[in-house]
């Protein structure tokens, strides 16, 4: 039901009409394409801080019953610009002959860039070193390679981690376009599991206030999508407790 007169903070950014793309965060409920689905459809109304009301998507004449208790990506196309946030679907109607879909946000709602993913901050341990001489020649020929093993790493601090990349502090200078294993554990259900990733240097800065300290930014290399999306699902469940919290 039209929820008249309501006045919500979140109206300040999306509105009634602002056209969205919702996209599933478990591959479950998407196809077995390498990106997930992408559906678009429309707000039909905001319910209150959390939750709104958008008309079920379609294809051609065809309604998409997206499944009760399934999440995903939200992107809002406001009038100030994009904006980004993941939702539960926790019901489903038909109101004057329109289908209707109730979505409960579950992280909140950010200003997004498209063509980025979404940066979570964080103060995560990382071990971090150059790459040999070898492994970066097997990279730029395209060759496959391992990692060599028990080759002396430096201790440096992810503040802020993506499906694309991550932002580090370290003692140690990096150089731009250089290639950096790094190495760090996320909390994956009740264990944590360690990632071995090869990075891109994209930038590089010491810190004003703390000379000899380093922050780098890099974009993950070859990283195979079951990695990429491990590494998306760890930001979102951060997200959630996050929001629990708050």
């Amino acid at each position: 039901m039209k929820n008249e007169g309501a006045d919500y903070m979140i109206s300040k950014f999306i509105k009634e009409g602002d056209k969205l793309e919702l996209s599933a965060v478990n591959r479950k409920y998407s196809d077995v394409d390498e990106k997930p689905r992408v559906y678009n459809t429309k707000i039909y109304d905001i319910i209150s801080e959390d939750t709104i009301e958008v008309l079920m998507p379609m294809e051609k004449t065809k309604l998409i019953l997206l499944p009760l208790d399934s999440e995903y990506n939200v992107v809002f196309y406001g009038e100030t610009g994009l904006f980004q946030c993941f939702v539960r679907v926790i019901d489903r109607y038909k109101s004057n002959n329109m289908f209707i879909l109730t979505l409960e946000f579950i992280s909140n709602l950010r200003k997004y860039q498209r063509r980025e993913f979404y940066r979570f901050s964080c103060a995560l341990e990382m071990a971090s070193r150059s790459l040999e001489e070898e492994e970066v020649s097997a990279i730029e020929m395209k060759e496959p390679y391992v990692l060599q093993p028990n080759l002396p790493i430096r201790h440096s601090v992810i503040v802020d981690i993506s499906g694309g990349g991550l932002r580090f502090l370290s003692t140690q200078k990096y150089e731009v376009d250089s290639f950096v294993y790094c190495s760090y554990n996320l909390i994956k259900g009740k264990n944590q599991k360690t990632y071995e990733i090869v990075g891109k240097v994209l930038a590089v800065k010491e810190l004003p206030n703390r000379p000899g300290n380093y922050e780098h930014r890099v974009q993950y290399h070859n990283i195979d999508n079951k990695t990429r999306e491990e590494i998306i699902r760890f930001i979102f469940e951060e997200e959630r407790k996050n929001r629990k919290t708050e």
